[in-house]
């Protein structure tokens, strides 16, 4: 077995991880299987690409992984399930807050989307930014700066991933950048008192919000989820 055979054996192997768990929380999800879409695209992309050369064995291990500067590559069976719950469709317009090392970036533009994402570490942005242009994603922006204020100039979107817990309540610009039919997909830190590290004492829940064609806003919750800390009012520049 090459080394090519064996990280795409891992991969699958992770791939089937994903899917048990999927059917082990459908309660919660309300359905037994995902999108075959998403798990097409997941199947794809090179996990093992996006996480530091130190960590590269355990790429493909069900669970997140540190990617430095106090942030992770999310578990795969979360970036399964959310970018599940956001629908995309190709050619959609899609926000990501929080590129981290670009994973989940490029989970999206396997769907054909047109995805901007915002990261609030510049020593993260940028590297994610070269990582995607070198695999070849040309529908992925990437840009250094304050993910609550989402992306103005590229508004509306039709989709909205946040892969870090905002506190207390969704920030408005983002509901007020969401397309008529859009649907924001973000965790909400409902504790008393903000995160601190390790963020897992904290009352926690993925939600999902759409907004019809009349601009009217609905709300569900999904699952207790434990995600860093949502940080605002970082800088605003080009990745």
């Amino acid at each position: 077995m090459t080394e090519g055979d064996d990280i795409l054996a891992r991969r699958k192997a992770m791939v089937a991880e994903i899917e048990a768990e999927v059917a082990g929380t459908r309660r919660w999800l309300g359905k037994r299987k995902l999108d075959p879409r998403v798990i097409a695209a997941i199947t794809r992309v090179p996990r093992h690409l996006f996480v530091p050369v130190a960590n590269r064995g355990h790429a493909y291990e069900n669970r997140p992984q540190p990617i430095g500067h106090g942030q992770t590559i999310s578990q795969p069976y979360m970036v399964a399930i959310m970018t599940d719950l956001a629908e995309i469709q190709p050619g959609e317009r899609v926000l990501e807050i929080g590129t981290g090392c670009g994973y989940q970036t490029a989970v999206l533009a396997e769907l054909g989307a047109q995805v901007y994402s915002i990261e609030v570490v510049g020593e993260l942005a940028g590297p994610a930014a070269v990582r995607l242009r070198d695999l070849g994603y040309a529908n992925a922006e990437v840009k250094c700066g304050d993910g609550a204020r989402g992306w103005a100039e590229h508004a509306p979107f039709d989709a909205i991933i946040v892969t870090a817990a905002a506190w207390q309540r969704v920030p408005p610009a983002l509901i007020a950048q969401l397309a008529p039919g859009g649907r924001l997909v973000i965790p909400v830190d409902r504790s008393v008192k903000a995160a601190r590290y390790p963020f897992f004492d904290q009352d926690q829940e993925l939600m999902v919000i759409s907004k019809d064609e009349e601009g009217r806003i609905a709300e569900r919750d999904v699952l207790p989820v434990a995600f860093v800390p949502l940080v605002e009012g970082g800088p605003e520049t080009a990745a």
